[in-house]
């Protein structure tokens, strides 16, 4: 049941479900309520955070065989490369975002908010396009 496949399909609903979350959040703020619009951004960095320590913990201690499958596909490697290129920098990004958004760093988070909303936009194009989940 736990097959490369399986991880990355589990992987691509995780980005499709914490990127409408990030959505909602977007609302939140567009009609001016921005306790929600933060407190829908710590879920959000939450979640993130834990399927990451989560699917981490598992490829890397418990199974590092579903490694196997993406080293064997040329096509599926290249693909989690560029994937990587936007999932590693938002991932990063995120506790940046959260601290300026929570210390009230207006500015500074809104900047940061345009280049985290690029990054996480190429994050879910990958990640949910182009990764291929079937063996």
């Amino acid at each position: 049941m736990l097959t490369g496949p399986n991880v990355i399909l589990v992987l691509k609903v995780a980005v499709a479900s914490v990127t409408v979350l990030l959505l909602a959040s977007f609302v939140a703020l567009w009609r001016g309520n921005y306790r929600l619009h933060g407190r829908i951004n710590l879920v959000f960095f939450a979640l993130t955070a834990a399927t990451l320590a989560g699917f981490e913990g598992l490829i890397r201690v418990l199974r590092p065989e579903l490694f196997d499958y993406i080293d064997q596909n040329d096509e599926i490697r290249q693909a989690l490369n560029i994937h990587l290129c936007f999932a590693v920098p938002s991932a990063l990004l995120m506790p940046v975002m959260l601290y300026t958004g929570l210390t009230r760093r207006r500015a500074l988070h809104l900047r940061l908010a345009y280049l985290f909303g690029a990054l996480w936009t190429g994050t879910f194009l990958t990640g949910v396009f182009f990764l291929p989940h079937t063996p």
